[in-house]
């Protein structure tokens, strides 16, 4: 796609809304100007774009029929055989499709992606491969992973698997449902607000979001660098650790893999946890619109870890009750600048740009209204609050997740491990077709206060179920300190073996 020098009236268009005063003398003047940035500019475009190799082949990515696709919980399916051998030899695998697969199609949950086919794969894709699992397929997402629900991806809702009414969760929806009904053993999940361990605490699996920059995001459609996290979603805590290990570890490209540090998951599994000490987290049990019953099952789950011979005290973080305001600036200008003005990466990193995607999702300016109410809402005040006030709300808000941090890490010198309900509710209702504006953004976003702030904070947080509530899951999550998934492991995987949370 050649570059070409703007004429007069683009000039002084572009000029106009950068706030440039030129007169017809000045436009002549700097489009001369331009011709050396036109040359350079059509000599980068000429320049191989050196995108990773795709080396396992596989079928093309097909919509599945919907008497196998009950819950709504597949885009497409496809197979793609790995190795043959290693750690997941013989183990099924579904992608959240915002992940790139090559040859296979992505949407992202957004209509205005529909038809786009990434020519790489994500490296997640490639390590699960080489570890011996089988990609059968993209689960649905939500739009843009823009909900905490399972209403807003563009081919509908996915539906709980528990009662099949209310959500699945959100935004890695498809995925939750996927390894709840054992349609695959193993999920790719994506998650900037909980958008991993919402699915796992609505659907009852286990979902890790790990340390920011453990798991390598490239290849997985960005939404913003610093609360980007992507991770394994499974049927136990035992798979969930195994599948770490296969993900974990830098790849080369990811700027967000500052000071990665990997260890053999499942060697933590099985290991002695009395002695071990958790806080429970008081103010994880104060959000707007917490369940009673919830917070009951998470306490007595609790109780159970009391049991194992694990120390349980309570603690207090105030500023956890603030942790999702400051997660919303982060959340709402980051995501609009980079996911949306950015073409998807915006500029200032040194990850690997899919630059076919880039060209792709740059029509979404066509189509806008094509777009989930939940993404308007967010784009239409990130874009009054950074006209109004520029950035500085961003930098603030980064400012604070640190002394956010720091509370945490406060209570993680003293303990393992943070521990609280995941959703402050079990899965909600799904909005009727029809629903007011109002209905579709509440059903997305009432859920994530618990989990939004270890996204801006960054420490790995794992979901897992720990009773039921009129037959749906509850979700308990476990915090631990940075890279310390390992201890999260042998806390949750001595619950887990404990009893049967179905059965309490």
């Amino acid at each position: 796609m050649p570059v070409t020098l703007p004429d007069d009236a683009q000039l002084a268009k572009v000029a106009e809304g950068l706030g440039f005063h030129l007169s017809p003398a000045d436009v002549g003047s700097f489009k001369g100007l331009m011709a050396g940035y036109v040359e350079a500019y059509n000599l980068v475009d000429r320049m191989p774009d050196h995108l990773p190799p795709v080396t396992y082949p596989r079928t093309p990515g097909i919509p599945p029929d919907p008497a196998d696709n009950p819950l709504n919980a597949w885009y497409v399916k496809t197979t793609v055989t790995g190795s043959g051998t290693g750690k997941l030899a013989g183990r099924t695998v579904a992608l959240k499709d915002n992940v790139m697969l090559a040859g296979v199609p992505m949407m992202n949950g957004s209509s205005t992606l529909e038809g786009y086919v990434p020519n790489v794969d994500a490296t997640v894709v490639t390590r699960l491969l080489d570890a011996g699992a089988t990609i059968l397929g993209k689960a649905h997402c939500e739009c843009f992973c823009l909900s905490g629900g399972s209403h807003t991806g563009a081919k509908g809702p996915v539906r709980n698997p528990h009662d099949p009414s209310r959500s699945a969760g959100g935004s890695s929806s498809g995925s939750g449902v996927l390894v709840a009904t054992g349609a695959v053993d193993m999920a790719i999940g994506g998650d900037q607000g909980g958008s991993i361990r919402i699915p796992a605490s609505f659907c009852g699996i286990v979902g890790m979001k790990p340390t920011h920059g453990l798991v390598p995001y490239t290849g997985i459609v960005p939404i913003e660098v610093h609360v980007d996290h992507t991770g394994p979603m499974t049927a136990t805590v035992a798979d969930n650790a195994l599948m770490l290990e296969v993900l974990a570890g830098p790849d080369g490209y990811d700027s967000r893999q500052i000071g990665c540090t990997t260890a053999p998951y499942a060697e933590a599994l099985g290991k002695p946890v009395a002695g071990l000490k958790v806080a429970v987290l008081t103010k994880g049990f104060m959000q707007p619109g917490a369940e009673d019953a919830v917070n009951a099952t998470v306490r007595e789950a609790a109780d159970r870890l009391a049991a194992l011979g694990v120390a349980v005290d309570e603690v207090s973080v105030p500023m956890h009750l603030h942790g999702a305001a400051i997660w919303t600036p982060i959340g709402l200008q980051g995501l609009t600048q980079t996911m949306m003005l950015g073409d998807g990466y915006g500029t200032s990193r040194q990850d690997l740009y899919v630059t076919g995607f880039m060209d792709f999702h740059r029509g979404w300016r066509q189509r806008a209204d094509e777009l989930s109410e939940t993404l308007k809402l967010s784009m239409l005040f990130a874009q009054h609050a950074d006209d109004m006030h520029g950035k500085r709300f961003y930098g603030k808000a980064m400012n604070l997740s640190r002394t956010l941090r720091a509370a945490y890490d406060a209570v993680l010198a003293e303990y393992d491990a943070i521990i609280m309900p995941t959703t402050p509710m079990t899965a909600t209702p799904l909005p009727e077709p029809g629903a007011s504006r109002e209905e579709i953004v509440q059903r997305a976003f009432e859920m994530i206060t618990n989990t939004c702030p270890f996204d801006i904070t960054h420490h790995p947080a794992i979901s897992l179920p720990c009773g039921t509530v009129e037959g749906r899951p509850v979700g308990l999550m476990m915090v631990g300190r940075m890279w310390d998934e390992g201890t999260l492991y042998t806390l949750a995987h001595a619950f887990e073996t404990s009893g049967d949370w179905r059965d309490w």
